[in-house]
């Protein structure tokens, strides 16, 4: 059978408007954004730095970041295995070996706050002053209960050059039994030591934004050896190629830009800035 040529511009028109009719219907899928992997300390996770960060760098860059928080020295380990694009972390000595080691690109300070050392208001151990050394002394003679963070963090070196400082002869600030090391982050330890009532480091942050206090306060602040700085650095794609360095460097140029250090101090609890910006300019 023939098709006569009418019949045939019939046919083709009813084929090609089926086909238009189905090409219209097909769904059309919108682009993920392109995202980053930020290995950090618990600090600024918990401290909801991040929280209030993120959603600006998302509306300047258009980028996701995905947040590991970790303590320092498992983040840094994320870095040497390339599991993270960026490292956000407070610990200055390990972080310029690093940079020196290879495994990132370069190291910029982006803002700072402090430790404190929290404990019971009744302060059994008479540890209140602003000489941190001075305090471990007598939490150490006193054998008062005191938890670690027992996990490598920025925190846990920090308290650790402090104990070394108060007693150089120890080999181990855990020779009493007051002393335990949860091997947590700063939050579940500042849990922990709520619900003992025990005495602990803590970065200012954290503290500020931590709800269950219970009985405890902050009793020593402002020695200078408690200043605490935080780092952001690319991880070296010469190490591992799998590294987004576009996306991993703009974060890092946002963090340390005016609009980045504004966004840092702009953040604050109950009226308090937590952390103060000092990217070099």
């Amino acid at each position: 059978m023939r098709f006569s040529p009418s019949k045939l511009t019939l046919a083709s028109v009813f084929i090609a408007s089926t086909a238009i009719n189905s090409i219209a219907i097909l769904p059309v899928h919108a682009q993920t954004a392109p995202s980053i992997v930020v290995a950090s300390t618990t600090s600024t996770e918990q401290s909801g730095l991040f929280a209030h960060m993120l959603p600006e760098f998302k509306k300047a860059a258009g980028i996701d970041v995905k947040v590991v928080a970790l303590g320092t020295g498992q983040a840094l380990d994320m870095g040497k295995r390339g599991d993270a694009d960026v490292l956000f972390v407070h610990d200055q000595v390990a972080e310029e070996k690093m940079v020196a080691d290879g495994f990132v690109v370069k190291r910029f300070p982006v803002m700072y706050n402090d430790f404190v050392l929290i404990g019971p208001a009744a302060d059994p151990a008479k540890a209140k002053g602003n000489d941190i050394v001075e305090a471990l002394k007598k939490l150490a003679a006193t054998n008062a209960a005191f938890v670690s963070r027992g996990d490598k963090s920025g925190t846990h070196a920090a308290e650790l050059r402090f104990w070394k400082m108060a007693d150089p002869s120890a080999a181990s600030p855990a020779t009493g039994s007051g002393y335990k090391s949860c091997g947590c982050g700063m939050g579940p330890a500042l849990n922990m030591a709520s619900s003992t009532n025990a005495y602990v480091l803590a970065d200012r942050g954290t503290w500020l934004s931590f709800k269950n206090r219970g009985d405890l306060k902050v009793l020593v602040e402002g020695d200078k050896r408690l200043f605490n700085q935080y780092g952001v650095m690319l991880v070296n794609p010469a190490k591992h190629p799998q590294t987004k360095v576009a996306e991993g460097q703009k974060f890092v140029d946002w963090v340390v830009s005016p609009a980045g250090q504004a966004n840092i101090a702009s953040y604050k609890i109950g009226g308090e800035q937590l952390f103060f910006p000092n990217a070099v300019k």
